[in-house]
């Protein structure tokens, strides 16, 4: 499982080091084979483990194509989805499209999301972190049955 929040700079090539507390869990898991794609949601990139995409993109192409909302997450995460590979320093390549959808310059975040991490800009994480933090939690209706029984 993926956790933490780690302040990481872009080299001049868009090539970004994995902290190593996860590299070796991504050795294991992929032999440093992933996959990075766009968040559908939010403007921030998501980055899996090669089995675990494989996974998911087995579910994604299983969606029905003539179903609007499946077609569009069909060809935004999977039109997206690009390998990576853990270079001999623990660095991947993040392709320049997807650079530029995530609004990336030098300075991103990456943040554990359990089985993925996600990748964004620093602005833009600091940016909507402060929205999160601040939105209060008025409709509680609105969270799923399953999180109403989470006591933190």
């Amino acid at each position: 499982m993926f956790r933490g929040i780690n302040a990481i700079n872009l080299d001049a090539k868009g090539r970004m080091a994995v902290p190593s507390r996860y590299r070796g869990r991504l050795e294991e898991d992929a032999r440093g084979q992933l996959v990075v794609t766009i968040d559908t949601e939010d403007e921030c990139l998501l980055l899996y483990p090669l089995p675990r995409w494989e996974e998911i993109e087995k579910k994604i192409q299983a969606l029905p194509s003539f179903n609007k909302a499946a077609r569009r997450i069909q060809r935004l995460l999977i039109g997206h989805a690009t390998d990576v590979e853990l270079d001999s320093s623990g660095r991947i390549l993040l392709p320049a499209p997807l650079r530029e959808y995530a609004a990336m310059n030098k300075k991103v975040i990456l943040v554990g999301q359990g089985p993925r991490l996600e990748i964004w800009s620093d602005d833009h994480w600091h940016a909507k972190r402060d929205e999160w933090i601040n939105t209060e939690s008025e409709d509680v209706t609105n969270l799923p049955v399953e999180m109403q029984s989470i006591s933190l």
